[in-house]
C-alpha cells in the first residue's frame, strides 16, 4: 500500500464528507427530507426517474403542494448517492488501513472506528425517513454528519510530516474546551433545524423584543416526540420554539467568548499563529451568517453557509487539537 495513496483517498472522504454535510442542510432546509418516503429506494424505484407515476399520484394526493414532488425527490435521492459513495469510500479506506497497516506506519483502529459510525449514519438516516423527520434522529443524523468530517479530517492530518512545535502544547486546554463548546453549540443548532424554530425570535438582538421573552422550556427539550407535538401528542406550543431558538442565540455568546480566546490563545503562539487567524475569521463569518438568516428571514443559501461554516469551525478546531496535542506546527518536515 502507498502512503501517498491512502493519503489522497482519506482527503478526498474528507471533502466529500464537507460535502455530503452541505447538500444534507440544503435538502433539509428545502423542506425534501421526506421527497421519497422510503429508504434506501425513492418508491421503491433506484432513481426518482423511474418512480415518476408514483410520484405524480403522490403530489396529486397533497393537492399539488407538500413535501413531495419530482424535485424533492431528486434531492432526497442525490444527498443519498453522495452518502452512499462517502461510504463505499470510507469502507475502502478502513480495508486499506488494515491490509497496509505496515507500510503506512499506523493503527488501522480509527479508520475502522469510521465505518461504524457511519453504518449508525446510514441507520439514522433510514429512521429520518420512516420516522417522519422526528427531531432527535434528524439531529443525531447531523451530529453523525459532522462526527464522520471531523474524524475525517484527523485521519487525513495524520497522513502527512508536520514540524516539531512543542510550545503548541500550551494550547491543549483551549484547544479542548473550544472544540466542546462549539460541538455543543452545532447540537443546539441541528435542535434548532430540526423543529423549524429558526425564525421563532424574527428580531435582532432582542427576541420577540425581549431580552428574555415567553419561554416552555419543558416541550422544548422534550427529545422523545414526533415533529411539531409535545410528548403528550398536543400540538408543539410556540414558545417552545421561542426556547429553542433562544436558547442557540444565547448559546452563541458563549461560542463567540470561548472560540475568541482560543483563537487569541492561538495567536499568541507563533507556531499556531495561522490557525488563530482562521479561527477568528470562521468565528466572525459564522455569527455574521446567524444574524443574517434572522434579519433576512433566512434565505436558503445563506441558512445552508451557516451550516457550512459550522462544519468549517468544527474541522478547524479538530486541526488546532492535532496540533496542539502532537506538539506540532502547520508545515510540512522536510524530513
Amino acid at each position: 500500500m502507498r502512503p501517498a495513496i491512502f493519503r489522497s483517498l482519506v482527503a478526498a472522504a474528507a471533502i466529500l464528507a464537507l460535502v455530503v454535510v452541505v447538500v444534507g442542510a440544503f435538502v433539509r432546509l428545502s423542506d425534501a427530507g421526506l421527497g421519497c418516503p422510503d429508504w434506501p429506494g425513492c418508491y421503491g424505484k433506484p432513481a426518482p426517474v423511474l418512480a415518476k407515476a408514483a410520484i405524480a399520484r403522490a403530489v396529486a394526493r397533497q393537492g399539488g403542494e407538500g413535501p413531495v414532488s419530482l424535485g424533492k425527490a431528486w434531492k432526497e435521492m442525490g444527498h443519498r448517492y453522495l452518502a452512499g459513495t462517502l461510504g463505499l469510500l470510507i469502507l475502502a479506506i478502513a480495508v486499506l488501513a488494515w491490509t497496509g497497516r505496515r507500510a503506512l506506519g499506523q493503527s488501522p483502529w480509527l479508520a475502522t472506528a469510521l465505518v461504524l459510525v457511519v453504518a449508525l449514519q446510514a441507520a439514522l438516516g433510514m429512521w429520518t425517513v420512516t420516522l417522519l423527520l422526528k427531531p432527535v434522529i434528524v439531529t443525531s443524523h447531523l451530529v453523525g454528519g459532522m462526527t464522520t468530517f471531523a474524524l475525517l479530517v484527523w485521519l487525513a492530518l495524520r497522513q502527512w510530516r508536520f514540524e516539531a512545535a512543542p510550545d503548541a502544547r500550551r494550547l491543549r486546554a483551549p484547544a479542548v474546551v473550544a472544540l466542546l463548546t462549539v460541538s455543543i453549540q452545532i447540537m443546539l443548532g441541528g435542535w434548532v433545524s430540526a423543529n423549524y424554530a429558526a425564525l421563532a425570535c424574527p428580531d435582532w438582538p432582542l427576541c420577540l423584543g425581549h431580552v428574555v421573552p415567553p419561554m416552555d422550556f419543558s416541550n422544548a427539550f422534550h427529545l422523545v416526540r414526533p415533529l411539531g407535538r409535545t410528548g403528550d401528542g398536543a400540538m408543539l406550543p410556540f414558545d417552545a420554539l421561542t426556547a429553542i431558538h433562544w436558547t442557540h442565540r444565547t448559546f452563541a455568546l458563549v461560542v463567540v467568548m470561548v472560540v475568541g480566546w482560543t483563537a487569541w490563545a492561538s495567536w499568541r503562539v507563533p507556531a499556531l499563529r495561522p490557525l488563530g487567524w482562521l479561527l477568528a475569521g470562521l468565528l466572525a463569518l459564522q455569527f455574521s451568517l446567524g444574524v443574517a438568516n434572522v434579519l433576512a428571514g433566512l434565505p436558503l443559501a445563506v441558512a445552508d453557509a451557516h451550516n457550512a461554516g459550522a462544519a468549517l469551525l468544527l474541522g478547524s478546531l479538530v486541526v488546532l487539537n492535532f496540533f496542539a496535542f502532537h506538539g506540532l506546527r502547520p508545515r510540512l518536515s522536510k524530513a
